[in-house]
C-alpha cells in the first residue's frame, strides 16, 4: 500500500493540522517525517482548539496509531508538555503514539545555541523560533547528535555531558550576553526524558514497511512549507529540513516509488511569519484586514503574520517540486467582503517578465505582475456543500486549478473539522 503525504505549499501555517484531522478517518497510521516543536499544528472541535508541536495530527481519532519519524528532532520537555495537555481525554498514548528511535533529541544547550546565533546576527537575524531546531540538525548532519534509542543504553547521560559541554563552549565563541541557568534546565530535561523512555520507541522503518505489506493506509505529515524547505525554500530564510516530498521519504525510510497521493495544503491568500522576502506582502487595509479576520497569528510563537495576496508563480513551484496530485485551499472564508481580489500570475525580475520562481525573490529584484478578479461577499463558515459557493468563489477556483493543472479537492471554510467542503 502507498503512502500518502500531506504537504504545506507556502510558507508554512497553511492548515495542515486540521486537514490531517479530518483526513485521519481514512487512514491507519498518521506519521510525522520532519521539523520539530517550530511547528503549531492548530486542530479545532467540539468548540476547543488543539495546537500540537510534535505530536501527530491523528492522535484524538480513535483506531489511528501516529508515528514520529526519524526525521523529526524532539525537545523532552515541550514533549511533555504536549501529553500533559492530551491527559484530559484520556487517550491510550502508549498504544498509539509510537517514537522512532532515529529521531534526534533536542538539548538545552541547543536552545542556548540558538538564541546565540541569532542574537550574534543582529539585523540579519532568520527569525528563528529559537526552538533549537536549526543547531539539532547541525548537529545530526555533523554527527555529533543525539538519538532517541540512545536513551535505552547505560551512557546516555556520558553521550549528554560531552555534547552539552561543547555547545558551551560554542556559547561562548559567540561572546554574546546569553543569561542562562544551565543546572535548572537540565533538571527539567532529564525529568521530561525519563518521561518519555515510557513511551514506546520503534525501528520506524521497519514498522512501516510492514504495515505497508500488510496494506496499513498511512499518512505522512509534514511540518512548516515547501517555501521553508533547507533546499529549495527562500534561503537563508528558510527552516533546517526538507519540507518537501522529498523529506518524506528521509524522514520515513519510505522508499521513494511507495508514494502515492501527494496533497498540497495552501490559503487562498499568502502569510509568512518572521523574516525573508515575500513579494505579495501587503501594508495596507487589505493586509490589515486578512491578518485580523483570519486570526493571523503564529500557533508556535504568537508572532503576527505578515499577509499578501496569493503568489501563483510561488505555488506552482511548490506543486511542481513536489509532485501534488490534489489540493485543499483553506480559509477561502477569510476573504469574504473583499470588492476585487488580485493572484500574482508572473514576476518582473529584473526588467524580464518571468513565471518561474527564480534564485532571489528578494524586493529590489522583484516586482509582482497581478491578475484582478472580482471577490464575494457571502459568509461562507455556515456552507456545508459546494453548490453553495458563491460564483466569484467558484470562478476563483476554477482559475486556480486551470492554472495548477490540478483538482482542488477541499475548500476550507472555517477553523473547524466540520466546515470542510469535499468538491
Amino acid at each position: 500500500m502507498a503512502v500518502d503525504l500531506l504537504l504545506g505549499l507556502q510558507w508554512g501555517d497553511e492548515g495542515k493540522g486540521k486537514i490531517v484531522d479530518v483526513l485521519t478517518k481514512d487512514y491507519d497510521i498518521i506519521a510525522r517525517f520532519q521539523g520539530g516543536p517550530n511547528a503549531g499544528h492548530t486542530l479545532e472541535f467540539d468548540g476547543i482548539k488543539h495546537v500540537l508541536h510534535t505530536i501527530p495530527s491523528g492522535i484524538f481519532h480513535k483506531g489511528a496509531m501516529n508515528i514520529v519519524g526519524n526525521g523529526v528532532v524532539i525537545d523532552p520537555v515541550i514533549f511533555q508538555k504536549e501529553l500533559d495537555n492530551l491527559k484530559q481525554f484520556n487517550l491510550d498514548i502508549k498504544s498509539i503514539l509510537l517514537i522512532s528511535r532515529k529521531a534526534h533529541l533536542i538539548l538545552p544547550t541547543h536552545r542556548l545555541l540558538d538564541a546565540a546565533s541569532e542574537t550574534v546576527k543582529g539585523k540579519a537575524k532568520i527569525g528563528s523560533t529559537l526552538k533549537g531546531i536549526g543547531p539539532t540538525y547541525m548537529d545530526k548532519t555533523g554527527r555529533n547528535g543525539m538519538r532517541i534509542g540512545d536513551l535505552e543504553f547505560a551512557d546516555w547521560k556520558d553521550k549528554y555531558r560531552a555534547l552539552a559541554d561543547k555547545h558551551e563552549a560554542m556559547i561562548d565563541f559567540y561572546n554574546v550576553d546569553i543569561q542562562y541557568d544551565l543546572p535548572e534546565l537540565e533538571a527539567d530535561f532529564f525529568k521530561a526524558v525519563e518521561a518519555l523512555k515510557e513511551l514506546t520507541f520503534i525501528d520506524s522503518e521497519e514498522y512501516l514497511f510492514k504495515a505497508q505489506k500488510e496494506g496499513k493506509k498511512i499518512l505522512a505529515e509534514g511540518a512548516q512549507g515547501s517555501l521553508l524547505d533547507i533546499d529549495f525554500g527562500t534561503y537563508p530564510f528558510v527552516t533546517s529540513s526538507n519540507t518537501t516530498a522529498a523529506g518524506a521519504c528521509t524522514g520515513l525510510g519510505v522508499a521513494p516509488n511507495q508514494i502515492g497521493d501527494v496533497k498540497g495544503i495552501f490559503k487562498a491568500y499568502t502569510t509568512r511569519v518572521g523574516s525573508g522576502p515575500f513579494p505579495t506582502e501587503l501594508f495596507d487595509a487589505d493586509g490589515e484586514t486578512m491578518g485580523r479576520v483570519g486570526n493571523e497569528f503564529g500557533a508556535t510563537t504568537g508572532r503576527p503574520r505578515r499577509c499578501g495576496w496569493l503568489d501563483l508563480v510561488a505555488l506552482k513551484y511548490a506543486v511542481q517540486i513536489n509532485g501534488v496530485t490534489e489540493l485543499m485551499m483553506m480559509k477561502g472564508d477569510v476573504l469574504s467582503g473583499f470588492e476585487k481580489l488580485k493572484v500574482c500570475t508572473s514576476y518582473n525580475y529584473q526588467g524580464e517578465i518571468i513565471t518561474h520562481f527564480p534564485y532571489n525573490i528578494e524586493a529590489e529584484n522583484i516586482t509582482p505582475i497581478y491578475k484582478e478578479m472580482n471577490g464575494w461577499n457571502e459568509d461562507l463558515t455556515k456552507m456545508t456543500s459546494a453548490d453553495q459557493l458563491p460564483k466569484a468563489l467558484n470562478e476563483y477556483i476554477d482559475f486556480l486549478e486551470k492554472e495548477l493543472e490540478v483538482p482542488i479537492k477541499i475548500v476550507s471554510v472555517g477553523p473547524d473539522r466540520t466546515q470542510t467542503i469535499h468538491r
